[in-house]
């Protein structure tokens, strides 16, 4: 009896264990027949890799100056009796800006004149004596050193003088004054600021390697914030000969016509200087470049192919398409584009979106519209 009833445990604990191991085999069964599945296309964008004429620039940043530009300060300290200038007008060269009281350095000049008329007359009278022997030679140089310096005196007033009326030392647009009838100007103060803005300076730096690729009249094109859209030029005026210690780099001054006066002294400019000649180069989107560590890369497309050398097509008799990560050697990027150098020939499609969820040998599908396939993937910036 006892026998019996350890045989039944027996067979009820075998019977289990036989489904167990049933169950499992069957889970283990339909799983490798889930990855044995072909898995579907990943939707990507792609373009092709072009030829194009490109020109190579060197990009700065730089601040433009007035061809023309300075504080106007005075030399000599005195009372503004008048003002002859308004803000903000249009100044021509050696126009009266600023008159200083000069009533004191007048009379000065007055009595200095009379000085220089009475030493002038004993001078004539003692070369017509000395010539005559009435008078000695000491005497006579004497009077010649007077002369003299009756003339200097009069010469420094009037020297004073001009230094109390202000002229503009070139013709530009002034400023707001600082100044009004009445104030007391000491050495130094500052009237306004005079810029000549018909021509304006670009300075800018550059790396010291660009040094053997720069020369005079090269070409420079440049955008300022205060115009968006709109592109000016100018041309290369001088290189400084010498390399900032500091920074390693050269300053370089280009040149520009600003007969509308648009542009103003002191805005900022990020500009280009395009270099001479052009050459055929392979060009890639921007998107389409993945930059790592180790060096950037593209998703190449391309056909699949099975063993036997011909090409999978799938069941609408299409080739099948996968991607193929080789990386590449990229030059200068303009305009959402970039410039390869090695590794990706003219013609070879590449992958400009939804490289997030491809690795190499993936198999894809084109999208028609690049953005469904930047939109497939999450965590894509759009």
């Amino acid at each position: 009896m006892l026998l019996r009833r350890m045989l039944i445990m027996l067979g009820v604990v075998a019977l289990v264990v036989l489904a167990l191991a049933a169950y499992k085999g069957l889970s283990i069964y339909q799983q490798v027949q889930q990855f044995s599945v072909p898995q579907p296309a990943i939707s990507v964008a792609a373009a092709q890799a072009i030829e194009r004429p490109w020109q190579s620039r060197l990009p700065a940043i730089g601040t433009l100056k007035a061809f023309q530009g300075v504080d106007l300060t005075v030399e000599v300290g005195g009372t503004v009796s008048d003002v002859l200038f308004l803000s903000g007008e249009k100044i021509s060269l050696k126009q009266p800006l600023i008159q200083m009281d000069s009533a004191v350095e007048q009379a000065s000049l007055a009595t200095a004149e009379a000085e220089l008329g009475l030493a002038r007359v004993e001078f004539e009278r003692g070369r017509s004596l000395v010539s005559r022997s009435n008078i000695s030679k000491s005497e006579f140089d004497r009077l010649s050193a007077e002369l003299q310096k009756a003339n200097a005196s009069v010469a420094q007033l009037k020297a004073l003088l001009g230094k109390k009326r202000i002229l503009a030392p070139f013709a530009g647009t002034i400023g707001i004054r600082q100044v009004d009838v009445g104030d007391y100007l000491s050495s130094g103060t500052t009237i306004a600021t005079l810029q000549d803005l018909s021509r304006l300076f670009v300075d800018f730096f550059l790396p010291e390697q660009a040094v053997p690729k720069l020369a005079i009249g090269e070409r420079v094109r440049f955008s300022v914030a205060a115009y968006p859209g709109e592109v000016f030029e100018g041309a290369i005026a001088a290189i400084n000969p010498k390399v900032e210690d500091t920074t390693r780099n050269v300053q370089v001054r280009a040149m520009l016509d600003n007969p509308d006066h648009k542009l103003l002294p002191g805005m900022f400019a990020n500009l280009e200087v395009l270099l001479p000649g052009e050459q055929t180069v392979v060009v890639v989107p921007e998107t389409a470049i993945t930059y790592t560590l180790y060096g950037n890369s593209v998703y190449v497309v391309g056909e699949k192919q099975g063993d036997d050398g011909q090409v999978v097509k799938d069941a609408k008799g299409q080739a099948e398409l996968m991607v193929e990560r080789r990386f590449v050697e990229t030059g200068e990027r303009r305009e959402g584009q970039v410039v390869i150098h090695k590794g990706l020939a003219a013609g070879e499609q590449v992958v400009t979106a939804g490289q997030l969820k491809l690795d190499n040998g993936a198999h894809v599908a084109i999208a028609a519209d690049p953005a469904n396939a930047a939109n497939s993937q999450p965590g894509v910036a759009q």
